[in-house]
């Protein structure tokens, strides 16, 4: 890790009332007044405040910004469709879709929801911050000339790519319940930033991609890790294979920046994916990458039940900030007796899965961390 980087920099959340001006067509399954319902939550629990856990507003991405991936005329395109002008080379590159409706100010969203992300990667690299989330990016589907998946602008590789030009060694992990499909094409070939994904397999779930024999090539190989889950995934059998498959790489590596994608749409209940999560696994998942003493800029993603989604990200935030206490029996604090405990808080209640799932489960997902370990561990100077 470069010198420059200190831990002492504290945590930020970036969230600005810009980014509650815009909506999705009521109609589509993704809502982004979500990260404006965290705000509210972790602000009446007193989440926010302090040097440990401020608040900062962020720059909207401008058009030379968001040219760095994105090709000019795909930015055209959703200029002219948001205008009204949607013709058939825009259907082509994903706009006017079910997943990628046009709606007003489609084009300024994206770009202040990029622009936050990229406020928070520029925050951690100027010594500004060591914890930065931003739960409005993790557009991990937009493509350089293509939207797909809800997403118009791939935040997650632009602000990559800042830190890239910073001279900063990037790692991504992604737990958002899709394949980061996206940035995985994006960094195939290059062995400076290292793309991790832990999704529901592409043999049940959007977008149909994101196998364990996905790992890169030329200088990149190895720095594509995949861990394809089944369906019915729950906490335990999700944790071991991230302990397991994904933990041993990001040690290895070693990267200076940590890119985390929050994606709450594996929790249980989400109406679009058909894991078993709650959102306890994040926790520790969250801990885990924090004691590598790294930077980390994390970002939201999908999460299509919201009220569970903004209750797992006002979580994520609690430990992201270091004021999440495993003490059940000690309240946060806050108004309306809020806590991080189920009762009236946040974390899930433990989930019962059915014996014989589970067991199914556990042998695929055993499956999954041998052939990842066969095929990546080598590559990384680890044993299989």
């Amino acid at each position: 890790m470069p010198d420059e980087l200190s831990s002492a920099a504290g945590a930020v959340f970036v969230h600005s009332p810009e980014l509650e001006r815009y909506s999705y067509p009521e109609n589509c399954p993704f809502s982004a007044k979500r990260a404006g319902l965290t705000r509210q939550k972790i602000a009446s629990m007193g989440l926010l405040g302090g040097d440990d856990a401020r608040e900062a507003p962020p720059q909207m991405a401008s058009r030379s910004e968001l040219e760095t991936y994105h090709s000019p005329r795909y930015l055209d395109a959703i200029l002219k469709a948001q205008a009204g002008e949607l013709d058939a080379d825009a259907f082509l590159m994903g706009l006017g879709t079910p997943d990628c409706p046009v709606f007003p100010g489609m084009y300024e969203y994206a770009a202040w929801a990029c622009g936050a992300t990229l406020t928070g990667a520029r925050l951690i690299a100027d010594r500004k911050a060591w914890v930065v989330f931003n739960p409005s990016g993790g557009y991990h589907h937009a493509f350089r000339a293509r939207a797909s998946g809800f997403c118009y602008v791939n935040d997650i590789v632009i602000a990559a790519l800042e830190l890239l030009r910073r001279g900063l060694r990037i790692a991504v992990l992604d737990v958002d319940v899709h394949h980061c499909d996206a940035v995985q094409d994006a960094f195939y070939r290059r062995g400076d930033v290292l793309v991790v994904s832990m999704h529901e397999s592409g043999r049940t779930l959007f977008p149909g991609t994101g196998f364990e024999q996905e790992a890169g090539e030329a200088e990149g190989r190895g720095c594509t890790v995949n861990i394809p889950l089944p369906v019915g995934a729950y906490d335990a059998a999700y944790f071991f294979a991230y302990k397991e498959a994904v933990a041993p790489v990001l040690r290895a590596y070693s990267p200076d920046v940590i890119i985390l994608e929050l994606g709450m749409d594996a929790l249980a209940g989400d109406p679009l994916a058909h894991l078993n999560l709650t959102n306890n696994v994040f926790v520790d998942i969250i801990e885990d990458v924090l004691s590598m003493q790294k930077p980390v800029l994390a970002t939201g993603g999908g999460g299509y039940n919201v009220e569970n989604t903004v209750r797992g990200w006002a979580l994520c935030w609690s430990v992201l900030c270091g004021r999440y206490s495993h003490d059940i029996s000690a309240g946060m604090g806050g108004v309306m007796l809020e806590n991080t405990d189920w009762a009236g808080g946040l974390r899930d209640r433990t989930l019962i899965s059915d014996a014989g799932r589970r067991e199914n489960v556990d042998r695929e997902i055993r499956a999954v961390v041998r052939r990842v370990r066969e095929l990546v561990f080598p590559l990384h100077g680890l044993s299989p």
